[in-house]
Order: structure tokens, then C-alpha cells, then sequence
């Protein structure tokens, strides 16, 4: 069993990429993908973590776009994250987020006199990208919300009265900074994102002219119909499948690193498509391992690190 959406608290998850990895050890994962939102720091102490385990770190991103004003996650698995053009890219990713937080803590303050600054958040979260799951956490701590949902609704959510949109690349632009990294671009839970049929699929088509390799067909909070209709996606466009728990430690308490809400189940040799698309498109510094008796975590871990 695999998972292919994974978060640290290097992004909005609570787990460091090492506890991860103890994590993924403990549940029976043969590999997981690190795809923090915006931001790949935790992969070198994740990787650093699994070697010589019987697990694999699959390097990847989850980058936040927008169309059509839709808020769109295109995932990124196998990236080479210390290629030029990757970091280059993830620099302005990150002062943009530096300045929308700026705002945010502002308009905090005005709004309903916190005393929050950016500064405090980065002190309270290190190492972190922050977020607005961190901005909840830190309004939980102070006492000034009951629950993290209350934070969203009475400051942070998208028609909250502090909320700040945060200027984003498109779907488009993602998928194609993914294959430049030598990756494997990916469609993030499209049911989440509250579009007509109509809209989904040509959002969907337009992604797969430019490159998009796969749909997240699998995934904790799906029901069967909606798995029946990315994986009819997946067909009519010629995408890969593949799946995750989005595990987010205890910012997601009801969902479990591996299985999900307790009936996700991945099977590894969806890494062989997404292998052999790899294999077929170019050259990663770090390629996917091969399953089905071929190789195994381990040996493909000594092999590629």
C-alpha cells in the first residue's frame, strides 16, 4: 500500500518529514509522496529519514493555482526539487505568500484588535510555510476561537472578513513547471472544487493538451460515485490513476496517514504507470520505483539517493 498525498508541517500538516516517515513505517507503507503545498524543505530530512528503511520517499510538491476562479491543486511526484528552473520558481511562489501573510496580519489586527504579526507566526511555527491552517492553530492557542473551524468563519475563510487572496499560477503553468522538474503532474481531488461536470472536464482537457499525466482518482473523502467519475475521466483522457490520504496530522484528525477515513487503500503498482510514464517522457534524478517482483522500496531507495 502507497500514498501519494502527504503533508508535513513544513507546510499544514502537524508531523515533521521524519516523523513521517516513522509514521509510514508504522502503517505498512511500502512508499509515500511528501507533497507539502508550495514548498519542497522537507524533503531532503524526509529522504534523509527512509534511507535504508522499507520505505519510500517519493519527492513531490502540491501547488496551489486558480482557474477561473476556482482554487485548483495540481500535484507534482518524482520532481527533481533542486533543479534550477524548480527553484527559481519556488522563490516567487514563496514571496508571494510572505506577502499576502503580511496583509493578512494586518487586516487581523484592524478587524478585531489581535495581536498577530507575521513575525509571531513565523516564531510560533518554525521552518514552516505558513498558512492559514497556522493562522487558526495560532488564534486556538491565544484563546480568541474555540476550534480552528471558528477561525475560518469569523476571520480566514474566503468570505471571512480578513481573508486575502494570494496572487497564483495557473493549473497550466503548474503541470508544465512539473514536467520541466522532471515530474509527474497530477489533477489534485477535483471533486473538491465545487464545479459543474461541464467545467471539470474541460479543465480536465485542457490540463491533459499540456501535459497533465494523471487524476487523483483515489482518495479519502470520495464517494463511490465520485471515484466512478475520475476514473471515467481518467479514461477519456488518457490520464494515469492515482491516489492519496491528503494525511495533515492533527489539522485533519479524522484522516489517517495510508487508509485515510479507514477504506482508502492504494495499491503500489499504480507506481508502475506512473513509472513507466517517467520512463517513456525523460530522465528524473529521482525516478519512481518499480513494483510487481521488478525491484523493491529498499533497493530502489540505495539505488537513486
Amino acid at each position: 500500500m502507497i500514498d501519494l498525498h502527504v503533508h508535513s508541517h513544513k507546510s499544514d500538516g502537524t508531523c515533521s518529514p521524519a516523523g513521517l516517515v516513522s509514521l509510514a513505517l508504522e502503517k505498512g507503507l511500502t512508499a509515500f509522496a511528501l507533497t507539502d503545498h508550495d514548498t519542497a524543505d522537507g524533503l531532503d530530512e524526509a529522504i534523509r529519514a527512509a534511507k535504508g528503511q522499507p520505505v519510500t520517499v517519493i519527492p513531490g510538491i502540491e501547488f496551489s493555482t486558480c482557474y477561473q476562479q476556482h482554487d485548483i491543486h495540481v500535484l507534482g511526484l518524482a520532481i527533481d526539487y533542486k533543479a534550477p528552473v524548480f527553484l527559481s520558481a519556488l522563490a516567487g511562489f514563496v514571496a508571494s505568500r510572505e506577502q499576502r501573510n503580511q496583509r493578512m496580519c494586518q487586516k487581523i489586527q484592524a478587524y478585531a484588535h489581535i495581536d498577530i504579526t507575521y513575525d509571531k507566526l513565523k516564531e510560533t511555527f518554525p521552518g514552516s510555510v505558513i498558512t492559514r491552517a497556522h493562522y487558526a492553530r495560532y488564534l486556538l492557542e491565544q484563546g480568541c476561537v474555540s476550534d480552528m473551524p471558528e477561525a475560518f468563519r469569523r476571520y480566514l475563510g474566503e468570505q471571512a472578513p480578513c481573508f486575502v487572496p494570494r496572487e497564483k499560477v495557473t493549473p497550466i503553468q503548474a503541470v508544465r513547471l512539473i514536467r520541466d522538474a522532471g515530474g509527474v503532474p497530477v489533477l489534485a481531488h477535483p471533486p473538491l472544487y465545487g464545479m459543474s461536470e461541464t467545467e471539470l472536464d474541460h479543465l480536465t482537457a485542457a490540463l491533459a493538451r499540456e501535459g497533465l499525466a494523471g487524476i487523483e482518482a483515489l482518495y479519502s473523502t470520495y464517494t463511490p460515485g465520485e471515484e466512478m467519475h475520475m476514473k471515467s475521466l481518467a479514461r477519456q483522457y488518457g490520464l494515469l490513476i492515482t491516489g492519496g490520504s491528503d494525511f495533515h496530522g492533527s489539522n485533519k484528525p479524522d484522516i489517517e496517514l495510508g487508509t485515510g477515513k479507514g477504506s482508502l487503500h492504494v495499491p503500489d503498482h499504480i507506481l508502475d504507470d506512473l513509472y513507466a510514464f517517467q520512463k517513456k517522457t525523460g530522465s528524473s534524478r529521482y525516478p519512481l520505483p518499480e513494483t510487481s517482483g521488478r525491484t523493491n522500496a529498499a533497493a530502489w531507495f540505495l539505488r537513486s539517493v
